[in-house]
């Protein structure tokens, strides 16, 4: 758009857009182009964003897990406690597309990485798998309600993996 109302009120513009795309789509040719090089790329981060979205709550997840291995004398239990939450909540965002574009071993890392940045009552945090033991499949509710055991979860991280 010519007057930038795209930098200027992203609110306004985006209700501008909606309109002229709905008006275009009902074969009238309004007297305003729609902001095409705007739009193009407002369609493409919505779903960039979700993954972005997925992504998170599954580090939170393997976050905390990995506390409750780290910090067994730590609040083990508000851990444990959050992950249903973060699981149940990337299982809303997630997409099957995302599959082949989730590294769960970057995930496994960045968490990794956090947690061994943390002291708690000085002490330092216990070791940590080196490898992620999960698919992406072992975190996501296969259904909306069918959630992961958090047991078994925990127990495949204090588990080595077999060689």
């Amino acid at each position: 758009m010519p007057d930038d109302l795209y930098n200027r009120d992203t609110l306004l513009w985006s209700e501008r857009q909606a309109e002229l795309l709905r008006r275009l789509s009902r074969g009238e040719q309004p007297n305003e182009e729609p902001d095409w090089p705007n739009l193009i790329e407002e369609v493409e981060s919505v779903g960039q964003s979700e993954l972005r979205a997925c992504e998170s709550l599954l580090g939170k997840a393997l976050e905390h897990l990995l506390k409750v291995v780290a910090f067994p004398h730590g609040p083990v239990e508000h851990w444990r406690n959050e992950v249903p939450g973060f699981l149940i909540d990337a299982g809303r965002h997630f997409a099957p597309s995302m599959a082949q574009r989730i590294d769960m071993h970057r995930l496994h890392r960045m968490a990794s990485r956090a947690v061994v940045q943390i002291e708690i009552d000085g002490r330092a945090p216990g070791p940590l798998p080196a490898e992620c033991p999960f698919a992406l499949t072992d975190l996501l509710p296969s259904e909306r309600d069918d959630l992961p055991s958090i047991t078994a979860l925990l127990a495949a991280l204090q588990t080595p993996p077999s060689r």
